[in-house]
């Protein structure tokens, strides 16, 4: 498609079209439902309704090129196109990053299945706090995905690392405004490699550099599939003598909206 195209295409999308182009890009992966969630909350009487309208602009949107499917469903080929995984097409890709004015990127290429899990999740925990914001459960001030969430700090040694959270957020409760790095845990990785994440955190808070910033650390909150899993996500911070446990919590995926909505346990450390 070229410049002058992309261009006259533009100009012809809504704004709920920009909206779900630039959502994609946030998220980098959805589903047909989440996106109905997202942008076919209101002007519809019923759920069917709201669905039959998102498909109908998924449907458009994708035959522009500016949004495609992956080929693999949620629920299998029976779901239909309610089961599609929904990412950037090549025209959308180029329409944002022109108008953002960025470079190209490389061409987009299937992403494994644990990592099309674990982005649908990650978008799935952002998505509750929306809703849960939009019905006034909690105040959502601002939700941050990757790469926005990274974050660096000098080693001892002076070599710059990285910290990588699947989440940042900022929530309000009354006058006060409570900070999270959140961490979607599926149960597929060994706990060694969840510790070294701990550890990756506590090097960025002994850095002092958030705090600088910010005044403040935020709460590290570990969200997994499980109470069983969460059981031993904690038993294994408790029982590392390296590591501050007062720094991070652990919760469900069902308990999860619940314990944003609470707040971070009051005492969180700010100073190393």
């Amino acid at each position: 498609m070229s410049h002058r195209t992309l261009e006259e295409l533009n100009e012809h999308l809504q704004d709920r079209d920009h909206a779900i182009l630039n959502d994609l890009e946030r998220f980098r992966l959805l589903t047909s439902r989440q996106i109905q969630r997202l942008h076919f909350h209101d002007g519809h009487q019923t759920t069917s309704a709201a669905a039959r309208a998102s498909t109908r602009v998924l449907t458009r949107l994708a035959g522009h090129g500016l949004i495609a499917h992956l080929e693999r469903r949620i629920g299998g080929v029976r779901r239909g196109s309610a089961g599609f995984i929904w990412h950037l097409g090549p025209s959308g890709e180029r329409l944002l990053r022109k108008l953002k004015g960025l470079p190209a990127r490389r061409r987009y290429v299937e992403p494994s299945a644990r990592f099309v899990s674990h982005t649908i999740g990650i978008a799935e925990l952002a998505l509750q706090l929306i809703e849960a914001d939009r019905l006034h459960l909690l105040g959502l001030l601002s939700v941050e995905t990757e790469p926005s969430t990274w974050r660096t700090h000098l080693s001892p040694h002076g070599a710059t690392e990285w910290l990588k959270p699947d989440l940042y957020l900022v929530t309000a409760a009354g006058p006060f405004e409570d900070h999270w790095f959140i961490e979607y845990d599926q149960a597929t990785e060994h706990l060694p490699v969840v510790l070294r994440q701990c550890q990756a955190y506590q090097r960025h808070f002994v850095s002092g550099r958030h705090q600088a910033a910010h005044g403040l650390f935020p709460a590290v909150l570990w969200v997994t599939t499980n109470p069983a899993r969460a059981d031993a996500i904690t038993r294994a911070i408790a029982t590392d003598k390296t590591l501050n446990p007062d720094l991070f919590h652990v919760t469900t995926t069902e308990r999860f909206l619940g314990w944003i909505a609470a707040g971070p346990p009051v005492g969180a450390p700010t100073e190393p």
